[in-house]
């Protein structure tokens, strides 16, 4: 089953083989598992991820579905991380997938990480950004980074690669980011699918060792001009 179900991507020689095993054998963590994380989930489960953690307290909610997009409307009402991980299991029965129906806070953060190679943000506020962050950095583990906001969004990855940046390189300023309001709700379907799978394409790349991932890098997009950039910082 496994040759079939991944045999198109066993094709590409930056993952053959070799890529499929290590990605068969790699842990990934996602905290979120709404707009970002629906295409983030749907891809790494498709991918062949070994072990994905799904980090979510949340319930599915009507104003949800237009982009978040692992859930139905029979699914309103029901918690997020117990619904994904049946959804995805369908999609892919050889993944390992661990729903963990709770927030992502101080106190369990570094339990959860320690458990995981590396950890996926699909998240929609800075403190829970900020203490990925840090928890990642004690633990020494990737941490893929991205963030949307009506038709823009961002990517990046830290603590990667041979002179690693941080969430903190990027946004040293916490108090002046947690002070600042909330992003707004208002937001296309499609701006978290484009963001979400450059992500999943990140991981990808860190865990097959190819391509040029984004450590040290910011990549943007802004799908009303479909205008994109990369800053060095």
């Amino acid at each position: 089953m496994e040759e079939s179900r991944y045999h198109r991507q066993l094709l590409l020689p930056e993952i053959g083989e070799e890529g499929q095993r290590l990605l068969r054998s790699a842990r990934v963590l996602l905290v979120g598992v709404g707009g970002l994380g629906s295409p983030i989930a749907l891809y790494l489960t498709g991918l062949g991820i070994g072990k994905l953690g799904l980090v979510d307290d949340d319930v599915v909610s009507i104003t949800n579905l237009h982009r978040q997009v692992l859930y139905g409307t029979a699914e309103v009402g029901l918690p997020k991380a117990q619904q994904a991980v049946e959804r995805l299991r369908d999609l892919n029965p050889e993944v390992e997938l661990v729903g963990h129906a709770e927030r992502f806070t101080a106190e369990n953060a570094r339990e959860l990480v320690l458990q995981y190679d590396m950890v996926v943000d699909g998240c929609d506020n800075f403190a829970t950004r900020y203490l990925i962050d840090d928890t990642c950095r004690a633990l020494g583990k990737p941490y893929v980074y991205g963030a949307v906001r009506g038709f823009e969004g961002q990517a990046s990855v830290f603590h990667a690669g041979a002179s690693p940046r941080s969430y903190r390189d990027l946004f040293p300023d916490e108090a002046g980011m947690l002070a600042m309001p909330h992003p707004g709700r208002a937001i296309v379907g499609m701006t978290p699918a484009v963001v979400g799978s450059v992500m999943a394409q990140q991981v990808a790349e860190l865990v097959c060792h190819f391509g040029h991932p984004l450590t040290g890098r910011l990549w943007t997009i802004d799908l009303r001009t479909l205008e994109s950039h990369l800053f060095d910082f």
